[in-house]
């Protein structure tokens, strides 16, 4: 997976962390944990404030 597949990404959050409210998460932890996730494998330079926000929404709409 690469910072781009941002679906891809919020299926995996939501599955390894059901715990999680994605709307309290600050972008510095989703990064990490992102990052963490098995199969993610893409340079932590390419990573924006945009490409979190839309993770996070797609995390929200995966959860809901």
């Amino acid at each position: 997976m690469q910072w781009t597949d941002v679906t891809d990404i919020a299926i995996e959050l939501f599955e390894q962390h059901p715990d999680v409210d994605p709307l309290t998460i600050n972008f510095v932890d989703l990064r990490k944990r992102v990052m963490a996730l098995q199969g993610f494998d893409d340079n932590p330079e390419r990573c924006g404030e945009k490409i979190l926000e839309a993770i996070q929404a797609a995390w929200i709409e995966e959860r809901d």
